[in-house]
């Protein structure tokens, strides 16, 4: 785990909490105070970890929870008193938040951070593959677009214009979407 922040009203907290993650060799430890600048800090740096301690000083926190699920693939563990722990937990628990209820117990809290970074390895690994996905399905658009425009002004057949794309990715040595781009370049200005 590289970066931990830390999200507290209270000093004492963001102290005994960075204690606590101090035991992971954590490499760089951020906190701040409220919500704001949390959001600010989350849209500039891809944390690990996200710890908060509520409530916070401008919301409770548990927006800023959800928030956090929603943009980035941090885990996130949301500290909350344990009679608040229960309703709170059912809020967020759909979002993937992790809820840990105070006074904290060390090992739960040792389970909780293991079970939020292996969601964030999860989460990143889908992530890239969703990426890939996402490319994968440009190439066969722009593929698919090249090949309308070989049958449309070459008068070629689909097999025809397929083996053409293949055949001038395979000769010149590069990609058959490098190739779909040049041909839309070509016949489309």
């Amino acid at each position: 785990m590289d970066s931990v922040l830390i999200v507290s009203s209270s000093n004492k907290s963001i102290e005994l909490l960075t204690q606590l993650i101090n035991t992971w060799a954590v490499s760089k430890i951020t906190s701040t105070k409220s919500s704001t600048e949390a959001r600010r800090l989350i849209n500039t740096v891809d944390y690990d970890l996200i710890l908060i301690n509520t409530p916070l000083s401008d919301e409770f926190g548990d927006e800023l929870a959800v928030t956090i699920t929603e943009i980035s693939s941090s885990g996130v563990i949301l500290i909350i008193k344990s009679e608040l722990a229960d309703d709170i937990s059912a809020k967020v628990e759909d979002y993937g938040v992790l809820v840990v209820s105070k006074p904290i117990v060390r090992q739960l809290f040792y389970q909780a951070l293991k079970l939020a970074i292996a969601s964030k390895k999860r989460i990143s690994g889908l992530r890239s593959e969703n990426m890939l996905l996402q490319n994968k399905i440009e190439e066969i658009r722009l593929v698919t677009r090249a090949k309308c425009v070989l049958i449309q002004y070459l008068n070629l057949t689909e097999d025809q214009a397929h083996r053409y794309i293949e055949k001038q990715a395979m000769d010149m040595r590069t990609t058959r979407k490098d190739i779909a781009q040049n041909i839309l370049k070509n016949y489309e200005t």
